[in-house]
């Protein structure tokens, strides 16, 4: 994901899509650092007035892209409890699929990022929204509840 983001970036900027992979190493260096400043200028010097914009649309790339592993982290945090609490259920697939569905159709209550917020992983990776997950499981769709 982060790679077709730097590949529009570069085409956008007219610039070679190595110095925006440079870009994109410069961020994981302190601004304090000797070597952040020195990679900076180096990167400066080779696309001149571009830099700053270049600089700023992969800064906001970086923001936008998930990343694996704390998503991973989280995954296995969640997964751990259900398994441990279910160790004697037979048909651990089944069980890991069931719980594959429901972690990438719940939705996020609250998040850092605004966006997140109401939303499932599904929708977020995959820009659609979708059914309710009870349709989704071929339960048909959501009736209202009879007085």
């Amino acid at each position: 994901m982060l790679d077709a983001n730097l590949e529009a970036i570069a085409r956008t900027h007219e610039v070679s899509p190595d110095l925006v992979r440079a870009s994109c190493l410069l961020h994981r260096k302190p601004e304090t650092s000797r070597t952040f400043w020195q990679g900076r200028n180096h990167l400066l010097a080779r696309m001149g007035r571009k830099f700053q914009g270049v600089h700023a649309a992969v800064s906001d790339a970086m923001k936008r892209t998930p990343r694996s592993s704390s998503m991973v982290e989280n995954l296995n945090s969640r997964i751990r409890v259900c398994l441990t609490n279910r160790r004697h259920l037979e048909g651990g697939r089944a069980w890991l699929g069931l719980l594959q569905f429901v972690f990438n159709h719940r939705r996020f209550v609250r998040s850092r990022c605004a966006e997140r917020t109401g939303r499932t992983p599904r929708e977020l990776m995959s820009r659609q929204s979708h059914e309710h997950w009870l349709t989704l499981l071929g339960l048909g769709p959501l009736q209202p509840l009879q007085a």
